[in-house]
């Protein structure tokens, strides 16, 4: 199973931008899909998870009320809006997935990170 960011990019404070992830590989399904950050200098972050199924989300104090997370099963993809960025929002953004793996525990992917810069 692998993971693919996109839609990273430069944009100035204020700005918005759209991630992406798409899954690919042999997936039954994806439990709990996620968006998390690593700025220079500083430990990898949760910015914001989705559920299977009903779609239930958990944002990071810090990025409420400006970024949006969404998903769509059928196509196995994940999507992150992002407005009203900050340039404390600068790091490097990863796709994270529980791919279902039963009988085995769930399979924790990442994707390989895209970087998101924030100018002021």
């Amino acid at each position: 199973v692998q993971l693919v960011e996109s839609g990273g990019g430069l944009v100035q404070a204020g700005g918005s931008l759209r991630l992406s992830c798409a899954a690919s590989g042999r997936i039954r399904s994806i439990n709990t899909m996620g968006w998390y950050r690593q700025a220079p200098g500083k430990q990898r972050e949760l910015v914001a998870v989705i559920i299977s199924g009903g779609g239930s989300t958990n944002y990071a104090d810090s990025v409420k009320g400006r970024f949006t997370i969404s998903r769509d099963n059928a196509k196995n993809t994940m999507a992150l809006q992002m407005s009203s960025l900050k340039p404390e929002d600068t790091a490097v953004y990863y796709c994270n997935a529980h791919v279902r793996n039963w009988p085995l525990p769930d399979l924790e992917v990442w994707g390989q990170g895209t970087l998101v810069t924030v100018s002021s």
